[in-house]
């Protein structure tokens, strides 16, 4: 088995999402310190990060329609130029030192719906450029890249910021977003002709595609359970920490531990391959549970560390095995709109967290929605092993999609 990383287009592909992920990471941070050093207000943060998340989230199926009929790479080029111009706007308006809220919220909500748009061409593009015994590898590589810069994205942004301000790290983010456009303009993927239908034709046939398959569509709804538990633990938890696990060292923590932990998934990813990958990976994310009970009871901080280390390790493994297995089984003439539908569930289920777990804690103590939520996550994800596609699903010698209609070529 070639690594794919001897493949041209692939290399170009890994660098291009490598450079833009890095630049992404050190955005939070800057944009949470600039906006509260404009405003002072986090109802102003609020409103411009639910601009960027609200046209996402909306326009995530129509991004997989476009992905899917117009050419993967041109749709993931042409929101690259978009995001690079709306974080340089940004970027500008932070260094003029006068910044507009007006501006940011519009930049952000732009921001958010080229988004929309690129989410979905990541595994066509995965597919496109790379054979299909090295996807789950690549995909692995891709976890790799991803989950680093998770890791050094916080410290590059708190050494950007104190140099030089919060306004250079969007124009980093910006030009990051330059030199990924210009790599995936020298990219070549595999051509996959689509049927001539219309928008809403477009969109059915993707959920039928999903509708179809019960390993798929059972998943999803466990990861967008496990998703929104994440933002009950990601809302709830800093308080536990600091409250009765021995102050805010243990939170920073138990955060390190855990993109320790995706990290080293993703290594695994592109070396371990199960015979059973989504019933085994399921049953892994069914440990997100235990560090859920920990917090609820407050169990001593380095058995909570050591559970979420393990838990989002299991979760750095299933993303680039997850991304292979749909690579392997659906039409690579739908994989972007299966992408938006998978995207759609687990970016869906995140606002309801932070919006539930806040109300549920002042009603019944925070021990409550966290135990609640870890009950939940062990019963969707560990329940998927009661569905049969789950339980059956292996890893075919060579993708086996289902024919794909006569197609019209434009």
């Amino acid at each position: 088995m070639a690594h794919p990383l001897r493949d041209h287009s692939f290399r170009l592909l890994f660098l291009g999402r490598t450079i833009s992920a890095l630049g992404d990471a050190v955005v939070p941070a800057a944009l949470a310190l600039a906006v509260l050093r404009a405003t002072g207000s986090t109802g102003a943060l609020a409103v411009v990060l639910a601009a960027a998340v609200v046209p996402r989230l909306v326009l995530l199926p129509l991004g997989g329609v476009v992905a899917d009929r117009f050419d993967a790479r041109r749709v993931a080029l042409l929101a690259d130029l978009v995001r690079c111009a709306t974080q340089l706007a940004v970027g500008v308006e932070l260094l003029g030192g006068d910044p507009s809220l007006t501006t940011v919220v519009v930049a952000s909500a732009l921001g958010g719906t080229a988004s929309a748009f690129a989410i979905p061409t990541a595994s066509p593009l995965v597919a496109g450029t790379v054979e299909p015994a090295d996807r789950q590898r690549a995909n692995a590589l891709m976890g790799i890249t991803a989950n680093t810069s998770r890791l050094a994205g916080p410290a590059l942004a708190g050494a950007l910021i104190w140099a030089a301000g919060p306004g250079w790290a969007f124009i980093l983010d910006g030009a990051s977003f330059a030199l990924s456009a210009t790599l995936l303009a020298l990219v070549r993927v595999r051509h996959v002709p689509v049927p001539r239908r219309s928008v809403l034709a477009d969109l059915r046939h993707g959920f039928g595609e999903v509708r179809a398959r019960d390993w798929f569509w059972t998943s999803l709804l466990g990861h967008g359970v496990w998703n929104g538990a994440a933002a009950v633990l990601m809302t709830l938890g800093p308080a536990v920490a600091i409250d009765r696990l021995g102050g805010e060292t243990t939170w920073v923590l138990l955060l390190q531990a855990g993109a320790i932990g995706m990290l080293t998934g993703s290594l695994l990813a592109g070396r371990v391959r199960l015979h059973r990958p989504v019933l085994l990976a399921n049953l892994g994310l069914a440990c997100y549970a235990v560090p859920l009970f920990l917090l609820a009871v407050a169990a001593p901080a380095p058995a909570v560390i050591v559970a979420y280390a393990v838990a989002l390790t299991a979760l750095g493994y299933l993303n680039p095995v997850w991304e292979t297995v749909v690579q392997h089984h659906f039409p690579p003439e739908v994989l972007a709109r299966v992408t938006s539908y998978d995207w759609l569930v687990s970016l869906g289920a995140m606002p309801l967290g932070y919006a539930l777990a806040p109300l549920a804690a002042d009603a019944f103590g925070a021990p409550v929605p966290l135990a609640v939520a870890g009950l939940l996550v062990l019963a969707s994800c560990a329940g998927t092993a009661l569905v049969p596609g789950v339980r059956r699903l292996t890893w075919p010698a060579t993708p086996q999609p289902r024919p794909a209609e006569p197609t019209v070529v434009r």
